[in-house]
């Protein structure tokens, strides 16, 4: 039989799991209330839970001193609880939960546990992750956006690849994959967050861009493995006739051994690979001669402002093109975003640009802005003028 139960932390750091075994259920930091919580930032009688007309939990809040919170909300009077939700007495933090009754049989805890001890504290803890059950739905249907962002030859503007980027779909989920990999990560989910902005992103070039170049992030903490492969190996045989250029940032190039088993592996199933964010922190040059990649995204750190970064700057970036080309790798440069940038980079012999000036990301739909025809005007406006080493 399914029941609810708050779900806490005990003094041990132990898990907690109370249930709400009748109504009204009463909170607070008397020793007489359902459930006595030993903190000073709870009232003596500072919540009860009843159960609403409807079957659904009932939360009030008893005029308390310190608040009672949902979803770090501070609530006033009374408001409907759902499943995943959490809740705050104060400091002390609950996750409300509906199980059945074999949970209960393997979690529950003995009644000298059940009191949960959370020292005097200024904010509210973190012991649990809000909408956790909405986010791990949302993994298992892949239900994502996708953009893509075109890049460009540096010379003329002419259409060349697309980066895949990942984008939220679900409304009171994050929706910037920054966010969205900060959640995964409290849930240890970045692998299957990376699988499903790449699935969402080649099924959209599928239709909008089959015969494209597509790069696909990947996530470090599934870089070298196994699933990895697989996962690559069904996006392969998704989009045939796309080339796939899966991009790898420097900080997961720990072992040359690693790289150059990669690079076998994606070569098997006839795919590229490019090292991403190169110069954020370290220019690995000993891989990049090692183990050199089909393309080098120059990190959009060093091309920001570069027209008006100092000689030296500018010749350090040179340099490091020319390195790229010696290795007979192709040189990106990311975050392009001015007329100036542009030129300098194709002064530099860069042999692709990517960033705002030359196109946004956008999400394939119907009026898709990006046809293989495509051609960013800026580009050619500033490289017109500018005799471009061969």
């Amino acid at each position: 039989m399914a029941g609810w139960c708050l779900e806490g932390v005990t003094f041990k750091d132990a898990d907690a799991l109370i249930r709400i075994s009748q109504f009204p259920f009463l909170i607070g930091r008397d020793a007489a209330c359902d459930l006595p919580i030993a903190s000073a930032e709870t009232s003596r009688q500072h919540a009860v839970i009843d159960l609403d007309i409807g079957g659904c939990l009932r939360l009030t809040d008893l005029n308390s001193a310190n608040g009672t919170f949902v979803n770090r909300a501070q609530i006033f009077g009374s408001v409907l609880l759902a499943d995943g939700d959490v809740a705050h007495f104060g400091t002390t933090e609950f996750r409300v939960r509906h199980v059945e009754q074999n949970v209960f049989d393997a979690l529950a805890v003995s009644d000298s546990d059940q009191t949960v001890l959370i020292s005097r504290a200024p904010a509210l803890s973190e012991h649990f992750v809000m909408l956790e059950r909405q986010f791990l739905e949302m993994l298992q249907a892949r239900a994502v956006h996708t953009a893509l962002q075109p890049i460009v030859h540096a010379r003329d503007g002419r259409l060349r690849a697309f980066e895949v980027l990942g984008r939220g779909q679900i409304p009171e989920l994050p929706q910037t994959p920054i966010d969205m990999f900060v959640m995964a990560g409290r849930l240890g989910k970045e692998v299957e967050l990376s699988e499903a902005f790449r699935w969402a992103g080649l099924t959209a070039a599928a239709t909008f861009a089959p015969n494209a170049t597509l790069f696909v992030n990947v996530h470090p903490r599934e870089m070298f493995t196994e699933a990895l492969y697989r996962s690559i190996s069904l996006l392969r045989a998704m989009v045939p006739t796309a080339q796939i250029v899966i991009e790898i940032h420097e900080t997961a190039v720990t072992q040359i051994a690693d790289v150059k088993n990669m690079a076998r592996r994606l070569q098997e199933i006839n795919v590229q690979f490019a090292y991403d964010d190169f110069g954020a922190g370290q220019a690995r040059l000993v891989e990049l001669v090692d183990a050199p990649p089909h393309y080098v995204k120059f990190d959009m750190g060093l091309i920001r402002d570069i027209d008006r970064a100092s000689p030296k700057k500018q010749q350090l970036v040179s340099q490091l093109v020319r390195i790229v080309h010696d290795v007979g790798a192709i040189a990106l440069a990311e975050g392009v975003e001015t007329p100036a940038e542009a030129h300098i980079c194709a002064v530099m012999n860069f042999d692709l640009i990517q960033g705002y000036l030359v196109g946004k990301p956008v999400q394939p739909e119907r009026g898709w802005p990006y046809p293989p025809s495509y051609v960013a005007t800026a580009i050619g406006e500033v490289t017109t003028t500018i005799t471009l080493p061969r």
